[in-house]
């Protein structure tokens, strides 16, 4: 994010301000928020699940703005070949994730553990 911040997104044409400028400054800046954001939810398999999957769109929207701008503008063609790649490991990452995640079981634990040798009575009073 930071590399897309600093060394492309200034050197495209003004004109792009407000369309491919704006549309890569949120998808760079989109991916760590929500990986941050669902990681808060872990507990919730859907909510986790819903972040990882905005994530994981807001990755491959940054691949299509930097070849975008290396192919429209010839901005930096090494750099933004290697920083599509580092999305593309991200967007791969993201979607095993997430294969990964759906065969979770609800993590939040809703009942004691069985081994437990209290009585049911004292059970719901301590839990």
């Amino acid at each position: 994010m930071l590399i897309v911040h600093k060394q492309i997104l200034p050197k495209l044409p003004q004109h792009e301000k407000f369309d491919l400028f704006d549309q890569l400054s949120r998808s760079t800046k989109a991916v760590p928020r929500l990986i941050t954001e669902g990681y808060t939810k872990k507990h919730q398999k859907a909510g986790f699940q819903k972040y990882i999957d905005d994530a994981h769109t807001e990755s491959n929207e940054t691949i299509v703005g930097l070849e975008q701008c290396k192919d429209l503008y010839n901005i930096e063609s090494g750099l933004c070949d290697q920083l599509v790649d580092s999305y593309d490991k991200i967007s791969r990452q993201l979607f095993n994730l997430a294969e990964a995640w759906d065969k979770f079981t609800n993590r939040r634990r809703t009942s004691p553990p069985s081994n437990d040798t209290r009585g049911a009575d004292e059970q719901r009073i301590t839990t």
